[in-house]
């Protein structure tokens, strides 16, 4: 039977065990916010859709989830290194102050080394268990994000266009994963997010472009302050993206079904696109943004349906 002292001596140690227990999970929730999680996953879905499309009637799981393993590696070191070498930026932004490093619960030593350690993991372990030329591709992907992109973004609003070469590889990633030679069917991977990038970082850029100027990044082009210049750059990327989203059926990775969803998908994009520079809004700024987020996914989704489609 516990008796009140025993009681009171037992408190302390479980307060403390529950404090220590509470810690570490608000440190390890700090960590899985230096990977950019919602990021990270879109990029795996395309990175899956390129391996499902390169493997044609070869489909193997051990090999994708190897691949997805490795590939989430460097992603999640390129974040931390995003985020070391933007910590005083992100401290000056609303949206990005409330980070690990720009709050102070991680420090810029730990974050440098947990970005380049699980960087350099995933690569190795591309290059073990999946194939080099996967993994000479996924380190092209980091180096261009982190040791390109992110410190152009304070000189230049250039920086949109080189930061959207490493966010078209994944799908690239997927393809060589599956062990497939890079030809058209991986350029048009390749070529389709490229484009669709652009209207999609503008609208983002346009949105926050106050807190962006605060925070000395260059996102848009004269600083967003040119009238509709963001909404007809927008139009023009949407524009050709709307017979490039149809080349993957010219390559033979996909038939009819998919040039119908593609082209109402991309015509529904372009649309979003024409009102936004038309009404340079909030609004029309977040209606291009979710459609983006629409256009993608349902993009790669009936790509590889239509795909296995032609093979059964």
């Amino acid at each position: 039977m516990r008796t009140a002292a025993t009681a009171s001596c037992e408190s302390p140690v479980v307060a403390s065990t529950v404090n220590e227990r509470s810690a570490l999970s608000a440190r390890l929730a700090d960590y899985l916010i230096l990977t950019k999680p919602r990021i990270a996953l879109l990029a795996l879905l395309t990175v899956s859709a390129g391996y499902a499309l390169g493997s044609a009637d070869q489909w193997y799981g051990w090999p994708l989830a190897h691949a997805l393993l490795g590939i989430a590696l460097v992603a999640a070191g390129s974040s931390a290194l995003n985020q070391y070498l933007e910590r005083e930026s992100d401290a000056r932004m609303r949206r990005t102050a409330g980070r690990p490093l720009p709050s102070g619960r991680l420090s810029p030593a730990e974050v440098l080394l947990f970005g380049l350690t699980t960087g350099l993991a995933g690569m190795l372990y591309l290059a073990v268990c999946v194939n080099l030329t996967t993994s000479a591709l996924a380190a092209a992907t980091m180096v261009l994000y982190a040791g390109i992109y992110t410190p152009l973004k304070r000189y230049s609003a250039f920086a949109t266009a080189v930061g959207a070469v490493p966010g078209a590889l994944p799908p690239v990633l997927g393809w060589t994963a599956s062990g497939a030679a890079l030809d058209a069917g991986a350029f048009s991977l390749f070529a389709i997010l490229f484009l669709w990038q652009f209207p999609h970082f503008l609208a983002i850029g346009w949105i926050y472009r106050d807190e962006y100027a605060r925070a000395g990044l260059r996102m848009l082009p004269g600083g967003g302050r040119a009238p509709k210049v963001v909404g007809v750059l927008a139009v023009g990327y949407a524009l050709v993206l709307v017979p490039l989203s149809l080349y993957p059926a010219h390559c033979g990775l996909a038939g009819s079904g998919y040039l119908a969803v593609a082209l109402i998908l991309s015509l529904a994009y372009l649309t979003a696109a024409v009102r936004f520079a038309l009404d340079e809004t909030a609004l029309t700024a977040r209606r291009l943004l979710w459609s983006s987020l629409i256009y993608l996914p349902v993009l790669l989704v009936t790509l590889v349906w239509d795909h296995f489609r032609l093979l059964t």
